[in-house]
């Protein structure tokens, strides 16, 4: 028997109270705990620790022609650049800290935690209505309702509609294809990494001119303005 509470009405979209204002879905869980808060046990590597590229499942490769950089998740012995067989980066010079999934939904797709814990609800339990959410997770049925809609419009969920046999209907929330999910969340996480690596790529490019240029100001004192400039970003606030 669904909830009657969900019925006849599409989740609203309007500001959540219950909700932060960090990122797209906010950043606080429901306990007040930060999304971005590595706890042990998720992955997290030793302060300092390195990167040991012999064990990751997936491979960075390089250009021995120019400076193009390609990151994949299988062996990918045998790509081509400028007619030469790109090398596997076996070493590196900076120190990586390895984010935990959380980080990583936050930052690439603006999902704290408690939205990844209504996605798995869903693809546990479903197809659920909000209430049935909420209730499973102990958390707020308003809060619920718009999570949901934020994965669906990340295509991570679909809604669909069920009558009742008192009439009316109500919305119920399922998963999309997990092969799907697999896709649109890696190629997704790419773009985003992309668009990191442009930054960070400009940012280099900033500082190589400033150090080809004569400058009286020091590069701390230019450097956001000539990096804005470069990339159309916005002002400081």
């Amino acid at each position: 028997m669904e909830p009657s509470g969900d019925t006849n009405t599409e989740p609203h979209s309007e500001a959540d109270p219950d909700r932060s204002e960090t990122g797209a879905g906010g950043g606080m869980e429901p306990d007040g705990g930060d999304a971005r808060d590595g706890g042990p046990g998720l992955g997290r590597l030793a302060e300092g620790a390195e990167v040991d590229f012999g064990d990751r499942e997936y491979g960075v490769y390089e250009c021995t022609d120019c400076e193009n950089v390609v990151l994949s998740l299988r062996d990918a012995e045998g790509m081509v650049c400028h007619g030469q067989e790109m090398q596997r980066v076996t070493e590196h010079a900076m120190d990586i800290q390895p984010p935990d999934l959380r980080e990583v939904l936050l930052d690439a797709f603006g999902l704290p935690k408690v939205g990844l814990d209504i996605c798995l609800c869903v693809i546990g339990e479903g197809p659920v209505p909000p209430a049935e959410v909420a209730e499973a997770l102990d958390y707020d049925t308003s809060t619920v309702r718009t999570y949901l809609n934020e994965l669906v419009d990340l295509g991570l969920l679909t809604r669909s509609q069920l009558n009742r046999e008192s009439g009316g209907f109500v919305n119920v929330y399922h998963s999309v294809d997990l092969a799907e999910m697999r896709r649109e969340t890696l190629v997704g996480f790419y773009v985003w990494a992309g668009e990191a690596a442009s930054l960070i790529e400009q940012a280099n490019l900033t500082k190589k001119d400033y150090l080809e240029e004569s400058h009286e100001e020091g590069l701390e004192e230019v450097f956001w303005e000539e990096f804005r400039g470069r990339t159309g970003g916005p002002e400081d606030g």
